[in-house]
């Protein structure tokens, strides 16, 4: 059977639930509201998730996996201004892989080794993916802000990311291909652009290491209640 390319390449579990955005306590705890009533459940998001924390939007919650959790639940989407937007940040890693498993990057054709989590020195990156032609390193992000149809990472300073971005940069000048997949879960973008007015340093090591190499690949998310998809790549907007 040929899948249909709008079908959710992430689709999520029996046991998630709707409920309403209520307040976000210490970045990682979110108390939403239910009609049994209120409960805490985990937010994986580590940014600011700027302007999408408003009491009372919809949100879509997920059952952990496994046991052990001290909170037994994820927020995985908030909707805002009449769309869906997915915050939580393992999505991106997630769509990453399957994406490669259905032929559907076709930055990655020709590759037919997958390793999450790899590690180049002292350093962990995302994947790193291997075939005929060489390695290719790939750092997956999620992006969450959209201002004037412009998608925008980061939504907080993060020095994290800048360290990324060197680190990729540096291999890139060693001959591996490095990539940036910026996975942009809401509908309402049409290009991608590094945040300068949040963080202009990540902004400016961002377009180094584009001159240094490193790809960038902003991909639009198909966001619902059902999954998550894969839509079109994005344009880059000029720096």
């Amino acid at each position: 059977m040929q899948r249909d390319p709008k079908d959710p390449l992430l689709v999520f579990p029996r046991g998630s639930f709707s409920a309403r955005f209520v307040r976000r306590e210490k970045r990682f705890r979110v108390e939403v509201e239910t009609q049994e009533g209120r409960t805490w459940v985990h937010c994986n998001n580590s940014g600011s998730m700027l302007g999408l924390l408003r009491p009372g939007s919809p949100v879509l919650v997920s059952p952990a996996p496994g046991r052990g959790r001290i909170l037994a639940h994820t927020l995985e989407l908030i909707r805002v201004g009449g769309i869906w937007v997915g915050v939580n940040t393992l999505v991106p890693n997630r769509v990453l892989r399957v994406a490669w498993e259905m032929g559907l990057l076709p930055e990655l054709e020709g590759c037919d080794s997958f390793q999450n989590e790899a590690r180049s020195g002292d350093s962990r990156l995302d994947a790193r993916i291997r075939g005929a032609a060489g390695t290719v390193w790939v750092e997956a992000k999620n992006v969450t802000l959209v201002e004037n149809e412009t998608a925008y990472f980061p939504d907080a300073a993060t020095t994290r990311g800048q360290k990324h971005l060197r680190e990729l940069a540096a291999l890139t000048r060693c001959g591996d291909r490095c990539a940036c997949f910026y996975l942009i879960q809401r509908q309402d973008a049409r290009c991608f652009s590094p945040a300068d007015f949040i963080d202009p340093a990540f902004a400016e090591i961002f377009w180094k290491a584009l001159d240094a190499g490193v790809e960038v690949w902003p991909y639009q998310a198909r966001v619902s209640p059902e999954g998550i998809g894969l839509g079109p790549r994005l344009p880059l907007s000029k720096r």
